[in-house]
């Protein structure tokens, strides 16, 4: 029976790795699982492989193959990323408030209703992802990152932020909600969105924005911050 089991807990390894390898080489992958899920729900109501497809405000929720608490949720439309003309357009969907209304998959993954200010969300630079289709990663921040954001002052004004275990430094803006869109805040302080990454953390009370920009030693990956193990939701 053991032998068995380490037999198929291989294969189960060996899969995981085949599909990462093929998301590694198809910038596409994420596009056609949320086409496919948005026809699913079309044709028959079934929002598989997606977690939960909403039509109506134009965005998909499927549960990555990374760790298991992280969800994405995705645009229904062809949006490349943060660099996107599409995401500060007049009327463009709210994408962010998407993502943190559903962070209720995280918790029920986590086994436990964690608190907001466990909570985190992020999207790479151009520089800093495989995929070319929008997608906002949701899931639990590292402890050491929910620690540092309680010393943030909560002023209104962008500041600059340091973390420890080797994270990059960010610029902090303190927000009591997510309207306006915190793309279009990041627009108004940023001088070019394709080299920016943005993570959007919860608080106790309102939220915490925070970006940075790539250069030649960093690629600009928000989702540094987030804890794919959720050791934060651990015993």
């Amino acid at each position: 029976m053991k032998r068995l089991a380490v037999i198929f807990l291989c294969l189960v390894i060996t899969a995981c790795s085949g599909i990462q390898q093929v998301m590694a080489r198809n910038s596409n992958a994420l596009w056609d699982v949320t086409s496919s899920c948005t026809q699913n729900e079309r044709r028959d109501h079934t929002a598989s492989p997606c977690e939960r497809v909403n039509l109506e405000q134009g965005y998909v929720v499927l549960k990555d193959m990374r760790g298991k608490t992280q969800f994405l949720v995705m645009p229904t439309a062809r949006i490349t990323g943060i660099e996107s003309p599409e995401i500060l357009a007049a009327g463009a969907p709210n994408y962010w408030q998407a993502a943190w209304d559903t962070r209720i998959y995280v918790s029920k993954r986590a086994g436990d209703k964690l608190p907001d200010k466990d909570i985190g969300l992020a999207v790479n630079s151009p520089f800093g992802r495989t995929q070319n289709q929008l997608h906002i990663h949701i899931d639990c921040l590292k402890p050491a990152v929910i620690t540092a954001l309680n010393k943030v002052k909560r002023d209104g004004k962008w500041r600059e932020i340091s973390f420890p275990q080797r994270l990059h430094a960010y610029q902090a803006l303190y927000v009591e909600t997510l309207t306006p869109d915190p793309f279009k805040r990041l627009a108004a302080h940023a001088k070019d969105m394709s080299h920016e990454t943005l993570v959007v953390a919860g608080l106790d009370h309102g939220f915490m924005l925070l970006a940075d920009t790539a250069t030649l030693t960093d690629r600009a990956s928000g989702e540094e911050l987030l804890d794919h193990e959720c050791k934060i939701a651990q015993p």
